[in-house]
C-alpha cells in the first residue's frame, strides 16, 4: 500500500518512523508513544478520530501487504506494538461503550445460531443498500465503492488470522467459507477481484489504498475492528462472531446494491461481485452461524458472549458508518473526506 498523508502529529510519526526517515528511531517512538497516551485520553471520540485511527489503520497494514517504504522489521517492533496497544485498549473500550447485550443463549449450536439471526434482522437504522437499489446517483455509487474498497480489496484476510486460532468444526467451517471468499484456488474467482473489476468497470482505481486518504475515520474504524479481533488471540470468539453476522447481513444487501448498479446501465462485469455473494452468502450464513459460531461455542462455552459481542461491535460500527453516508448524501454533500477524491 502507497504511504497514505497523514491526518496529524500521530500519524505523520508513525509513518516517518516506518519509513526510517526520523532522526532518531528510538527518540521518535518515545515522543509517539507520549502523543498517543495524551490523544487517547483527550479525543472526543476515538471512532470519529482521523489522526488516531489513521495510525492504528497504519500499524495494522503492518501485519497485512505492507506499506510502501516501510522496513519489514517494524512489523514486530516492540515500541510501535506497545504504541498500538495503547491505541487498541481505549478503541476497544470505545467499542463495548456501543454494544449492550441481552439475555445470552445456551451454548448449543443452534441456540448462538438463532440468536445470531436474531441480532442480524433486528437493524432499524438507515440501509444504504435500499437507497442504492432505487435512487444512487452516479457519482454516489463511486462514493460507496471508495467506502468498501478498503476492506474488499483484501476481503476475508482479517478473519483468516482466526483460523490457526480455532478447531475442530468452527476451523472446518471457517476454512470453508474463507476458500470461497478466496476462489477456491482461481486468482480471478477471489472475491477481491471481483469487486477490483467492479471498480474498474467504473473507471475507478483499484489499487489496493487508492482512496485511503478520502475515507473519513469511520469508515478506517469499521476496517481497524476486524484487525483488532483477528490479530488479537483473546478476541478469537468476537472475530468468528463478527464474521457471522457479516456473512448473515450479506446476500439480501448485495441483492440490492446490484439492482442499483444494474439501475445506471452497469453490466456483468460490474455486478458480479454483489450477484456472487447473493448466492454464496445465502449459504455461508448457515455455515457460519451453526458451525463455525455454533461450534465454536460448543466447544468452549466460554466464548460465548465474545462470539456475540464480535457480531454485535460489527453491525454497531457499521451502522454508524452508515449514519454517516446516508447523512451526508441527504444533505446533498460528500460523504469522503476529500471533495476532488475521485480524481485519484
Amino acid at each position: 500500500m502507497k504511504q497514505p498523508s497523514p491526518r496529524g502529529e500521530i500519524s505523520a510519526l508513525v509513518l516517518t518512523i516506518v519509513a526510517g526517515t526520523a532522526e532518531s528511531a528510538q527518540d521518535s517512538l518515545d515522543r509517539l508513544a507520549v502523543l498517543v497516551g495524551d490523544a487517547v485520553d483527550e479525543t472526543p471520540d476515538i471512532l470519529h478520530d482521523d489522526d488516531l485511527q489513521l495510525a492504528l489503520f497504519c500499524l495494522y497494514e503492518l501485519h497485512y501487504s505492507g506499506i510502501d517504504d516501510a522496513g519489514d522489521d517494524w512489523e514486530w517492533n516492540p515500541g510501535l506494538l506497545g504504541v498500538r496497544h495503547r491505541i487498541e485498549v481505549a478503541f476497544e473500550r470505545r467499542i463495548r461503550e456501543e454494544v449492550v447485550l441481552g439475555d445470552l443463549p445456551r451454548a448449543t449450536s443452534e441456540a448462538v445460531c438463532a440468536e445470531l439471526f436474531r441480532m442480524t434482522g433486528e437493524d432499524s437504522g438507515p440501509s444504504m443498500s435500499r437507497f442504492v437499489a432505487k435512487a444512487a446517483t452516479d457519482d454516489q455509487l463511486r462514493e460507496f465503492l471508495v467506502h468498501k474498497s478498503i476492506y474488499q480489496l483484501k476481503e476475508a484476510d482479517p478473519h483468516t488470522f482466526a483460523i490457526p486460532r480455532l478447531t475442530g468444526r468452527s476451523k472446518a467451517a471457517m476454512v470453508e467459507i474463507q476458500a470461497d471468499e478466496y476462489g477456491n484456488g482461481m486468482p480471478a474467482r477471489m472475491h477481491s477481484a471481483l469487486f477490483a473489476r467492479t471498480m474498474r468497470e467504473l473507471g475507478m482505481d483499484d489499487t489496493y489504498g487508492a482512496y485511503l486518504d478520502a475515507t473519513p475515520a469511520i469508515t478506517l474504524a469499521v476496517n481497524n475492528l476486524m484487525s483488532l479481533f483477528g490479530l488479537n488471540r483473546r478476541l478469537r470468539g468476537a472475530i468468528v462472531g463478527h464474521l457471522a453476522a457479516y456473512e448473515m447481513t450479506s446476500s439480501q444487501p448485495n441483492r440490492l446494491y446490484s439492482r442499483g448498479f444494474k439501475r445506471h446501465g452497469y453490466g456483468e462485469d460490474a455486478t458480479e461481485y454483489f450477484d456472487e455473494h447473493v448466492e454464496a452468502d445465502a449459504v455461508h450464513e448457515q455455515i457460519a452461524g451453526r458451525d463455525m459460531a455454533g461450534g465454536l461455542v460448543e466447544s468452549d462455552p466460554r466464548l460465548l458472549q465474545d462470539v456475540l459481542f464480535g457480531a454485535a461491535a460489527g453491525l454497531a460500527v457499521d451502522g454508524l458508518m452508515t449514519v454517516h453516508i446516508m447523512q451526508a448524501w441527504e444533505a446533498g454533500r460528500s460523504s469522503l473526506r476529500s471533495s476532488n477524491a475521485m480524481a485519484s
